[in-house]
C-alpha cells in the first residue's frame, strides 16, 4: 500500500470542516480590513529564496526543498510566502499602482523539510498578510491587531502579544558589533551551527533551539540597547497605536525572528492553551523595509505576518472552542423503486439550485437503510418519495427534530423548507443549551442567554 509522505496529512471529515471554517472567517475578516488575495506559484527559483529569505537562516540551511528541474534549472517549493509576495510585487510593477499602499494576503501549501512533531509539518498551510508601501507605525499596529482579532473571532480567549524592535539599518550594525564582542570570548561553548553563524550572521545565534537554555544566549546584549533616537521613537509609536487599539502587549527584547529580512518592529503572537507544548507561538510577523530592494525592486517599505493555519486547528481543538460549523443536511430524499429514484435525482437538482443543502441514497441500500444514513448527515428533514404521491404531485416531509410529518404540494416545497429552515436557524446551535455559560460565538441573538452574544 502506497502511504502519505512523511511529515504530510490527510485533511478530511470533520477536521476538514474546521479547516474551511478557519478559511472562511479569514476571508471575512480581510475584505474588512481592505486587503484582496493574491495567489503565488508553489515553487519559485532557488534564488529568490536564498536572497529574500537568507543564505544563514534554517529555512533555506537545512529545510528547503531545493531540486532541478527537466530544464535544469534550480528551484525551490515555497518555504514561506513573503518573498514570493514581493517577487509578485516587483515583476508585476504594483508599485506603479496609484492605490497605495498595496494590502494583499494570501493561504495556501509551504514545504521544510523539518524533523515532523505536533504542530510541525513538512507540507504545512499558511495564512499571511503583506502591506508593501507604507513605513506608517500604524501599519505596524494593524497587522498586530488583524492576527490579534482574527483569533479572537475564531473563539481563542488567552492571547498575548510580545513584540520587539530591532532598529533601523545604524542601529542593526551597532547590535551586531555589540553580538560580536560579546559572543566571541564564549564561541567554543555554543552549537556547531552557532559557530557558523557567528562569521555570517551572529543575530541568528539568538534563535538558535539547540542553546536557546544556554546562559549565554540568556545574558547577550538586547537589541533595545542599541536601537538610534530615530528608531526608539518608531518603536514608541507602534506602541501607541496599539494602546489606541486596545491591543494588549508586552515588550520581549528577545524576539529576534528566524528570517533575515526583518527590520524595526518584529512581533510574536501567543496562544496559552492546555496542551500545546512549551512552543505556543502561532503567529507572528515583523517589518522587512529592505527586502524588495534587495530582490530588484525600488526602494520600499513593507510589513507582514503569518499563521500556520495547522496550528490555529490544533489550538482550536485543545481548547474545546464550540464552531459554528454546519454539520448538517437540509433534506435527504429516500425512494425504494426506480421512477422515484429518477425523481429523486430530478428533485434533489431543483433544491440544490433553488439553495437547500440536499443529499440521497446512491448505494441501493433498503429503506431502513436510508434512514440510518439520513440520521448519520444529521438530515434536519427527511423525504421518502412515493409514487402514489407523487401522482399527486404531493411529497410526505418530516421535521427530524419534532418528528411531525406533512404532506407538501410540489409547487410550495421550496417556500414551505425555506420558512421552516429559517426557523431553525433563528436558534442559537454554537453552544451548549444544556449549559448556558458558554460563550455564544454565532453573534446572532442566542434563546438560551438572557442578552445578545
Amino acid at each position: 500500500m502506497i502511504k502519505r509522505q512523511k511529515g504530510c496529512n490527510d485533511i478530511y471529515g470533520k477536521e476538514a470542516k474546521i479547516w474551511k471554517y478557519v478559511d472562511t472567517v479569514i476571508d471575512a475578516l480581510m475584505e474588512k480590513y481592505n486587503y484582496n488575495y493574491i495567489r503565488t506559484p508553489i515553487f519559485e527559483a532557488t534564488e529568490l529564496f536564498h536572497r529574500g529569505v537568507g543564505e544563514t537562516t534554517d529555512i533555506v540551511s537545512k529545510e528547503s526543498y531545493d531540486f532541478v528541474d527537466k530544464g535544469g534549472r534550480e528551484v525551490t517549493l515555497r518555504p514561506e510566502g513573503t518573498a514570493g509576495v514581493v517577487r509578485s510585487y516587483i515583476e508585476n510593477k504594483m508599485y506603479g499602482d496609484p492605490n497605495q499602499p498595496v494590502k494583499v494576503y494570501y493561504n495556501g501549501t509551504m514545504y521544510r523539510y523539518e524533523r515532523p512533531q505536533s504542530g510541525r509539518d513538512r507540507e504545512l498551510t499558511q495564512f499571511g498578510v503583506e502591506i508593501l508601501g507604507s513605513d506608517d507605525p500604524m501599519s505596524d499596529a494593524e497587522v498586530i491587531s488583524l492576527a490579534v482579532n482574527l483569533y479572537k473571532m475564531l473563539g481563542l480567549k488567552e492571547i498575548k502579544v510580545n513584540i520587539n524592535s530591532l532598529g533601523d539599518t545604524e542601529s542593526r550594525k551597532a547590535y551586531r558589533e555589540a553580538l560580536i564582542n560579546y559572543f566571541k570570548p564564549h564561541i567554543d561553548s555554543l552549537c556547531d551551527d552557532c559557530r557558523e553563524r557567528f562569521e555570517k550572521n551572529p543575530l541568528r545565534i539568538l534563535d538558535c533551539k539547540v542553546d536557546a537554555d544556554n546562559e549565554v544566549l540568556k545574558k547577550a546584549p538586547k537589541t533595545l540597547d542599541y536601537l538610534n533616537d530615530e528608531s526608539r521613537d518608531r518603536f514608541l509609536k507602534v506602541q501607541e497605536y496599539l494602546e489606541i487599539m486596545q491591543i494588549k502587549y508586552e515588550i520581549n527584547p528577545n524576539i529576534v525572528r528566524g528570517l533575515d529580512y526583518y527590520n524595526h518592529t518584529v512581533f510574536e503572537i501567543e496562544a496559552k492553551v492546555d496542551g500545546f507544548g512549551s512552543n505556543n507561538v502561532i503567529g507572528a510577523g515583523g517589518r522587512y523595509n529592505g527586502l524588495v530592494d534587495q530582490l530588484g525592486g525600488p526602494e520600499t517599505p513593507c510589513v507582514g505576518f503569518a499563521s500556520g493555519i495547522g496550528r490555529i486547528v490544533m489550538a482550536l481543538e485543545l481548547e474545546k472552542v464550540k464552531l459554528p460549523i454546519n454539520d448538517s443536511v437540509d433534506l435527504f430524499l429516500m425512494y425504494v423503486n426506480e421512477d422515484e429514484k429518477k425523481y429523486a435525482a430530478y428533485l434533489a437538482q431543483e433544491l440544490r439550485l433553488a439553495g437547500f443543502v440536499v443529499d440521497t441514497e446512491y448505494t441501493d441500500r433498503a429503506l431502513k437503510g436510508q434512514f440510518k444514513q439520513a440520521d448519520r448527515l444529521n438530515a434536519k428533514f427527511t423525504c421518502v418519495l412515493n409514487s402514489e404521491d407523487l401522482d399527486n404531485n404531493e411529497v410526505k416531509i418530516k421535521n427530524n427534530m419534532t418528528k411531525e410529518e406533512e404532506i407538501i404540494s410540489l409547487d410550495v416545497l421550496i417556500y414551505y423548507l425555506d420558512e421552516k429552515l429559517s426557523s431553525m436557524d433563528d436558534e442559537c446551535d454554537c453552544c451548549d443549551h444544556d449549559n448556558c455559560g458558554d460563550e455564544c460565538h454565532c453573534g446572532d441573538e442566542c434563546s438560551c442567554h438572557d442578552s445578545e452574544e
